[in-house]
């Protein structure tokens, strides 16, 4: 039986290119960057199966062009970069990789929380100066963590991972969400309040919700001018979420204490200003940066994709109502 044929847009770890090798022929981008679009329209075309990141815009355009595609794994957990509308219309399959990478993100928003409100970026650019003199009591001083409030915005998988690890700092959380957390209620005795209360109440603001129209610049001036002075916002989630333009001005005006951000509202670009700001902590969208969690994301990509080409419904598939007519 004649293997089907697959692409891969980019280099990814290869214990997921390997496993699809073993029944697919599989051509792949070996290039370290994303596909311009006339390149990616030419390598998606005559293909049987795609798997994609979210530097992929796929929409119609490449739905008509890969016209024997049967179905596109997407290597990340959001899937923004896809029209799943339109490929739902056409029926053909689409998956993400949930759960993987949920305690790296976690982490990661962690990371940021402890390197902003401690300065430790700031810090460690001073120490390599040279120009130490020594301890002095007024020398970078930030902001304390434990006992304080900690407000998750989108208290989903990784929402709730980051709000479980403030166990450990005995913190107050507060969180906004469609639904009760049980979890975080019980744990934690976590409360869910409106999103204002949330943003007036915190001393650190963790956002962690999906890019959708409703959350398209959700957090904006009317929220920095209602934060505290003393506050922190992380965010782990996707850049278009936070208004930058915006956050600029806020940290410019120290309207709130300071930002960590891993994700952008025009990647791979900053919004002209925040590059200079010292308030602010910049990492290249690698929350799910670990060996585990990218080498699982992989595999669950390919796992995915493979039951894709048997016809089968992906254990990860977001539009899952394609197999429930």
């Amino acid at each position: 039986m004649e293997k089907p044929n697959v692409f891969i847009t980019r280099l990814i770890p290869q214990e997921g290119i390997d496993l699809l090798k073993k029944y697919c022929n599989v051509e792949l981008n070996i290039e370290d960057r994303p596909l311009t679009r006339d390149e990616l329209l030419k390598n998606v075309k005559g293909k049987d199966g795609i798997l994609c990141l979210l530097t992929d815009r796929i929409d119609a355009e490449i739905f008509d062009t890969a016209l024997t595609a049967k179905g596109y794994a997407n290597y990340a957990v959001g899937f923004d970069n896809i029209d799943v509308r339109e490929a739902t219309k056409r029926k053909i399959p689409i998956s993400n990789t949930p759960g993987v990478l949920t305690d790296a993100t976690a982490e990661m928003a962690w990371a940021l929380l402890f390197a902003v409100s401690r300065r430790i970026v700031e810090s460690d650019r001073f120490m390599r100066t040279g120009e130490w003199g020594g301890w002095a009591p007024l020398q970078y001083i930030g902001g304390d963590i434990t006992g304080k409030t900690l407000g998750i915005i989108g208290a989903g998988r990784i929402g709730t991972a980051m709000a479980l690890k403030s166990k450990g700092f005995t913190m107050k959380v507060l969180y906004t969400d469609a639904i009760r957390n049980d979890i975080l209620e019980e744990e934690l005795g976590a409360h869910k309040v409106s999103l204002e209360k949330l943003i007036k109440e915190s001393d650190f603001v963790s956002v962690h919700v999906p890019l959708l129209a409703k959350t398209r610049h959700l957090i904006n001036q009317d929220v920095f001018k209602k934060m505290k002075t003393t506050a922190y916002l992380i965010n782990t989630s996707r850049g278009p979420v936070v208004n930058e333009a915006e956050l600029v001005v806020a940290l410019r005006n120290r309207e709130i204490a300071g930002a960590a951000l891993d994700v952008y509202e025009f990647e791979p670009k900053m919004i002209a200003g925040l590059a200079e700001l010292e308030n602010v902590v910049l990492t290249p969208h690698t929350a799910s940066a670990t060996t585990a969690s990218r080498t699982n994301m992989a595999l669950k990509a390919a796992n995915n994709l493979l039951a894709m080409l048997k016809g089968k419904k992906p254990p990860d598939c977001v539009n899952p109502e394609l197999y429930e007519q």
